[in-house]
């Protein structure tokens, strides 16, 4: 259904991503990870239709997005990393002006709207100005919105953020239901133990570039090693943290020069 062929993106010469490729197909879900500044939110971007790469090509069903950009954004659904939504509006009014800007019918619009805010706990909520939300209601606000209009192909990014246990429970067992009703996903998080729980495929991201692209089962065998999280400190080299950790401590600890 998607799928990134060569994608390169420079900022002044330097190259946020390099060569990127991958694919997601309905019924998958594939987790995107990659420490800070290794390129996922310029992928994103890209596959969002939002920048264009210098090189390389987003397809989406076998073409190009850039040439059909409106049907394509039509097709997709989106939860961005970062919680921007119009605060001055209710949790309802949000999701009506989303669901117009669908060209979704009004008695649909409403129908839709008012049970996926009581399905994401939000009924009692649905007058209030979203100023008035916390992050982790915001965050199923743009969750909602996303799903309005019953997208093939879904961006989550960093889409637990803010959530409590409950909500990132049931958006978990959501990703689920979505995946066996035929959506392809594309998942961008840090929290690499849930990645490694619900992902069918996780593509590890560094410096730009794709160090690897296989199930979570798979990878841990290749590299014997027991979690995602060794997994990916492994591929991307990371530091050794406890013993940043200490020297940050005894840095703490300095007296005098």
């Amino acid at each position: 259904m998607l799928e990134v062929k060569s994608l390169c993106k420079h900022y002044r010469g330097l190259p946020a991503i390099d060569r990127v490729s991958f694919r997601v197909r309905p019924g998958e879900i594939v987790g995107y990870v990659g420490p800070n500044g290794s390129g996922k939110s310029t992928t994103v971007k890209i596959v969002t239709g939002l920048l264009e790469p210098n090189s390389g090509l987003v397809l989406f069903e076998g073409q190009s997005i850039r040439n059909r950009l409106p049907a394509y954004r039509a097709a997709f659904g989106y939860v961005p990393e970062e919680a921007h939504v119009y605060t001055h509006l209710s949790g309802l009014e949000y999701l009506q002006l989303v669901g117009r800007l669908r060209n979704l019918p009004e008695p649909l619009i409403d129908l839709k709207a008012h049970k996926l805010l009581a399905l994401l706990g939000l009924e009692s909520w649905r007058h209030s100005a979203i100023a008035l939300y916390s992050k982790g209601m915001k965050q199923r606000v743009l969750i909602a919105a996303a799903l309005l209009h019953d997208p093939r192909l879904l961006i989550f990014d960093e889409p637990l953020s803010g959530l409590d246990v409950v909500s990132a429970r049931l958006f978990k067992d959501l990703l689920q239901q979505l995946a066996a009703k035929g959506k392809a996903i594309l998942y961008i998080s840090h929290v690499l133990e849930v990645v490694e729980s619900v992902c069918d495929r996780v593509i590890v991201l560094a410096k730009g570039r794709v160090l690897a692209d296989a199930p979570p089962a798979e990878l841990k065998t290749s590299l014997q090693l027991a979690n995602l999280e060794s997994v990916f400190a492994q591929l991307v080299e990371q530091q050794d943290t406890r013993a940043s950790a200490r020297e940050i401590v005894d840095t703490m600890a300095a007296a005098h020069v």
